[in-house]
């Protein structure tokens, strides 16, 4: 077959291929954390697949002593590693073949390179990396004197800009019994929890506390026992599923299945999802909005991105509900945010311009929306052309984001200049060999690049070039493994949302190049797997939006 035809017939089997497993591995599909699998060496050696979890950290250590992507993102998955190895190395028995030199390694990296880099806006790292740096130093006052002599002297110091203040502040409140916000969740590993304490509306045998492997662990090691039998299903599932080494964030449910169909329907991709993923969707109508996942708070990216997915369902609804999360700035992430968050801005922005669409007579407020927001986005913009955001790494997935919700929006002329300046910071920004990406050429940044591009609502100097190199790249990518680029405590792959990016962009940018009468190599698209996703189909039951 080819022609126009045989371009699409792969995308879309790839398309269907990846909404059937959604259903299948319902708590979604997260690349191995190092952070949540050092966390687990540390404080839950009783789980199965332990000397798995050591292997991992010790394959996975660099050259130079570090742990996990370039600059400041080493931070957060170094200290967790140190900390959990030094753990492992005062356990009774022989020491694991290289413990005590990754160890060594992984002080020098914190002591030098590591101890002068900014730490990045990742959650919750001002206060990770204070408990886990004191966490080093209590350990190595207690290790045997024969193994302390042979490890670098001193302990490690705090990055530039980081005290202990928050952490400190907030195990006080802890420690005095008081309330904290279902945000920090997430974080109960650091936060130091009596017996039996959660943040937030969790139950008293909560599934997984935070999304989180760590934090559910942690707080099993307090609350003893006899207590949380469904969270110590949800860790045994996820190591002997992975073989030892556990994601985060983790379950990802809602966000996975949201910024999928969205993506590929948004592609014109005609995929039609099981009723369940659908009515697991269903639940961001609600007065508060949707979590990402269990053991989450509501968000509006979450709810937003899911409202978007549900109308080309057709399955419409008011995005009133999105009114909670507004502030003077724009739109929150969720309240009490710590940050401002351009993406998040972009998909409300969508959510209310597809509305008014399709209801050009509601509200004053829902109509001041669209204006308000391409406001705040073209504010945002850099002086480069490029956003930039608190949950990515990448400027092309902020830039893909806020350039498909102007042109969507359409919030008239000012928003297209700011859309024809995205257009030439990515054009400027492309790699020689066809890709994009911030540390190196990526399938994953290649396809928001695409985006950014395929979206212009016009034909600037250059695009159908670039569009051709760059789809060249996504069905013949070149790179090694996809780095991972997400926000969470560290940096982290979601495999299915990064994997529907790619294939609506393959799509788009077929189209387009049929379009001008360019052919085609009939190649299949970049796949994108993930490593050691886990399946938890069978603790069936157990997952509240499957």
């Amino acid at each position: 077959m080819t022609g126009p035809a045989a371009s699409a017939v792969v995308p879309l089997r790839r398309a269907d291929a990846l909404v059937e497993q959604l259903s299948r591995q319902p708590w979604g599909q997260v690349d191995p954390s190092t952070y949540e699998t050092a966390r687990l060496v540390a404080d839950a050696p009783w789980l199965p697949g332990h000397p798995a979890r050591v292997a991992h950290l010790l394959r996975g250590q660099r050259a130079d002593g570090a742990w996990g992507p370039p600059e400041g993102y080493a931070l957060v998955p170094t200290v967790s590693a140190v900390d959990a190895l030094l753990a492992e190395l005062a356990r009774p028995g022989e020491p694991a073949a290289g413990l005590l030199d990754a160890v060594a390694g992984g002080l020098r990296a914190l002591r030098g390179p590591l101890a002068r880099l900014v730490l990045p806006d990742t959650p919750g790292a001002d206060l990770i990396v204070p408990a886990l740096v004191g966490s080093i130093g209590e350990r190595l006052d207690r290790l045997d004197g024969g193994l302390r002599h042979r490890l670098p002297v001193g302990r490690p110091a705090l990055p530039p800009g980081v005290t202990r203040e928050r952490l400190d502040r907030i195990r006080a409140v802890v420690a005095a019994g008081a309330d904290l916000p279902a945000k920090l969740a997430h974080f109960v590993e650091v936060l130091e929890l009596p017996a039996g304490r959660l943040p937030g509306a969790h139950g008293t045998d909560p599934l997984a506390v935070g999304a989180s492997p760590a934090a559910t662990a942690a707080w099993l090691a307090a609350a003893g026992p006899s207590d949380g039998a469904a969270a110590r299903d949800f860790l045994t599932g996820l190591v002997r599923h992975g073989g030892g080494p556990v994601p985060c964030p983790t379950p990802i449910t809602v966000f996975e299945r949201a910024w999928v169909l969205s993506a590929l329907l948004r592609a014109g991709l005609p995929v039609v999802p099981p009723a369940v993923l659908v009515e697991s969707l269903a639940v961001a109508t609600g007065r508060s909005g949707i979590a990402t996942g269990a053991g989450l708070p509501t968000d509006a990216d979450t709810t937003a991105v899911a409202l978007d997915a549900l109308g080309r369902l057709g399955r419409p609804a008011d995005p009133a509900v999105l009114w909670e999360y507004e502030t003077d700035e724009g739109f929150c992430t969720w309240p009490g945010e710590d940050g401002f968050s351009v993406t998040t801005n972009a998909h409300v922005l969508d959510a209310f311009a597809r509305h008014l669409r399709r209801h050009p007579g509601a509200g004053a407020r829902h109509r001041a929306v669209p204006a308000r927001l391409a406001g705040v986005l073209r504010e945002r913009q850099g002086a480069d052309g490029g956003w930039r955001d608190r949950w990515h790494a990448s400027p092309y997935y902020a830039t893909a984001c806020c350039v498909s919700a102007l042109v969507d929006s359409g919030a008239g002329p000012a928003a297209t200049d700011a859309v024809a300046a995205a257009v030439r910071f990515v054009l400027r920004t492309q790699r020689p060999d066809g890709s994009w990406g911030r540390w190196a050429g990526t399938v994953e940044e290649t396809a928001y690049a695409l985006h950014v591009l395929l979206a212009a609502p016009w034909a600037a100097a250059g695009v159908t070039a670039a569009i051709a190199r760059g789809y060249g790249r996504l069905i013949d990518p070149s790179d090694g493994p996809h780095p991972p680029l997400w926000y969470g405590k560290e940096l982290y792959r979601p495999v299915a949302v990064v994997g529907a990016a790619v294939l609506a962009a393959t799509q788009l940018a077929s189209e387009h190049l049929l379009g001008v009468g360019r052919e085609l190599p009939i190649r299949e698209p970049a796949r994108v797997r993930g490593a050691g996703a886990p399946d938890i189909q069978r603790l069936e039951g157990t997952c509240g939006h499957c």
